[in-house]
């Protein structure tokens, strides 16, 4: 018997004793070093479900919410060659009627069989997910008639993946969500007279790009099983989105294709990339999603949002091969980069917000009127925003490969030209002769407002905004600004901003802590509250790539490792007693957020495989 099968078994022989103990059942509750379940012997359903994508009999949060009722069954169990059994059959029919359903575990595999008689037609199997207790997601292709198709992936952050294929390849699984109940479901159609046997199969399994270096590194297992939780399909939607059950953010959108780029096949036939374009042709076909005009909150797109739909779209072209899509969009895809382009009144070459930006300009107490520039969306981003500009310069270039494809030299041309003229003007606009780093946006007034902003300067340098020496010399300065203010919980991320948001540039003026708005001018009351100068995963990416594209190493992951085991911990979701969830938090880790799962939080995840390329 190997380690692992050892250690599952004396967590098997535990956990059965406990249940003996407690008067449960154990013939209906099956364990091993991937899976820990129980279902109910009266119907065909789960009680309890939680799985370890790698094996190592790690146990987490049960995924289902349990209906624990009568459900008119009646069930039979056996355990050969390691392989557990229960039968279904209707309790109006005789003991030697056929199963309705059969359910079969193993090691690392649930096989779920439904079949068809004349006098019992099986209903269909309803897997609830608890969403407050695990962000489970399904992630595939939907069909015209609204059905997810099979094959799918299901994706359970903190533990793993299961891939879930079908015998039936033309059947099509209910999926749906509801942001209230904070709940979804997916429901496996039963048998039916066309397809008297339909074999569901899920394979327990985790998805993560095969990194050179850390194989047999415990201190991965956090990436390993939690890669995919950037990626998060909101069914109502049919879009990737926050959350199974939350908003889909048009300026998230590059987050996901660059973690889809990257990641191994999810099923036969299904890659990540699959689900990435089924998102961007819904924006191709005139799809809303937050960040786009809207009323009365948004008078034009925000800045990031057309150069994020564009990064997407290069991403599905570079990494999917999808030329045939690419001559099929194109012109919708220029559309948005031409549409980045025209917000340049100035000629300068730098992208514009059509609000000012000019502090005191987001109107007066409460819910703003009109939101900023990108997705720091409480703070006063406007006009020339550092952060945006930096993504419009990778869109640009993501332009000029997406033209020559399409053979639109004149196209190519343009978009490298206005990618070396934004360039040429970066450092000069955002540079901050008097803190030695780069503001966070310079506005219509030709003020820069600049509160030392993680993120901006690590998307400058990791996007080569910034030569060598001055990078260096940016992140000697806010490392030493990091250590000054006494910020070091690398576990729970990184702030956005080292020093607080002045009330003047910020736009939630309310004492409500939940957005970070204080009353005092300088805002010091509201400092660490959500975007604010709050803990976060969201965007620390940034500074970990600057730091391992400048070849330092040691001090990248000094914050990098502390994530990884906050990850490991499931440390980002979930919601505490307030209902308050932790993909932001205050110094303290007094959790501010409320989403209870946010995607932007994983996207740090990217920073592995970016390590392993740079100390190689």
């Amino acid at each position: 018997m190997t380690g692992m099968a050892t250690a599952a078994a004396l967590v098997s022989r535990h956990s059965l004793a406990a249940e003996i103990a407690s008067g449960a059942d154990p013939a209906f509750h099956f364990l091993s070093g991937s899976l820990d379940l129980q279902v109910s012997a009266t119907a065909p359903e789960f009680l309890s479900l939680n799985i370890d994508g790698l094996g190592k009999a790690r146990r987490g949060a049960n995924i289902v919410t349990p209906k624990n009722g009568d459900g008119g069954s009646k069930s039979s169990t056996s355990m050969t060659g390691g392989v557990r059994r229960i039968e279904y059959r209707s309790t109006l029919a005789g003991d030697d009627s056929a199963s309705t359903w059969i359910f079969e575990f193993s090691e690392s595999k649930m096989v779920l069989t439904s079949q068809w008689s004349a006098d019992f037609a099986p209903a269909s199997l309803i897997l609830p997910f608890n969403l407050n207790q695990v962000h489970s997601t399904a992630l595939g292709l939907f069909r015209r008639d609204g059905l997810l198709s099979v094959p799918a992936l299901l994706h359970f952050p903190g533990q793993g993946s299961m891939r879930l294929t079908s015998s039936v390849p033309e059947v099509g699984l209910t999926y749906s969500s509801d942001r209230p109940t904070q709940s979804a479901a997916l429901s496996l159609p039963g048998a039916t007279f066309e397809h008297k046997r339909i074999v569901y199969t899920f394979e327990v399994t985790a998805i993560h790009p095969d990194v050179p270096g850390i194989a047999g590194d415990p201190r991965f297992d956090a990436f390993r099983r939690n890669w995919l939780n950037a990626l998060q399909l909101n069914p109502e939607l049919q879009a990737l989105a926050n959350n199974t059950a939350s908003d889909s953010c048009a300026f998230c959108y590059y987050e996901f294709a660059d973690i889809a780029a990257l990641s191994p096949p999810l099923a036969p036939g299904l890659a990540a990339l699959d689900v990435v374009r089924q998102t961007i042709d819904r924006m191709l076909d005139g799809g809303f999603a937050y960040g786009l005009p809207a009323v009365p909150d948004r008078p034009t797109a925000t800045s990031d949002t057309w150069p994020s739909m564009v990064i997407a779209a290069a991403n599905c072209v570079r990494a999917g091969h999808s030329n045939e899509w690419l001559g099929q969009n194109y012109a919708g895809i220029r559309g948005w980069a031409e549409s980045m382009l025209a917000t340049d009144s100035s000629g300068n070459g730098l992208i514009k917000y059509s609000v000012s930006g000019n502090s005191n300009t987001w109107g007066g107490e409460g819910t703003p009127k009109i939101r900023p520039a990108n997705w720091w969306d409480t703070i006063g981003f406007g006009y020339e925003d550092a952060y945006s500009n930096a993504l419009a310069y990778r869109a640009l270039g993501d332009m000029v490969m997406l033209a020559r494809k399409a053979a639109k030299p004149a196209d190519a041309a343009r978009y490298q030209a206005a990618a070396d003229k934004l360039r040429a003007h970066y450092y000069d606009c955002f540079f901050n002769p008097a803190t030695g780093v780069l503001g966070g946006w310079r506005s219509a007034d030709n003020e820069l407002h600049d509160y030392h902003f993680l993120f901006v300067n690590g998307i400058a340098i990791h996007y080569g905004l910034v030569d060598k020496p001055q990078a260096n010399a940016i992140m000697d300065k806010l490392l030493a600004k990091m250590k000054a203010v006494g910020y070091n919980k690398f576990q729970m991320g990184l702030p956005g901003n080292l020093v607080t948001v002045a009330l003047k540039d910020y736009v939630h003026r309310t004492p409500d802590a939940r957005y970070g708005g204080g009353v005092l001018p300088d805002n010091s009351d509201g400092f660490q509250n959500y975007e604010n100068g709050g803990a976060t995963g969201s965007y620390a990416f940034f500074t970990l790539a600057a730091l391992y594209d400048l070849g330092r190493t040691a001090e990248a992951d000094a914050i990098l490792f502390p994530m990884l085991k906050g990850y490991g911990n499931c440390e980002f979701e979930g919601r505490d007693a307030k209902g308050r969830s932790p993909d932001w938090r205050r110094w303290d880790g007094t959790a501010m957020g409320y989403e209870g799962l946010l995607t932007d939080n994983y996207y740090a995840l990217l920073a592995v495989p970016l390590r392993q390329a740079e100390t190689r």
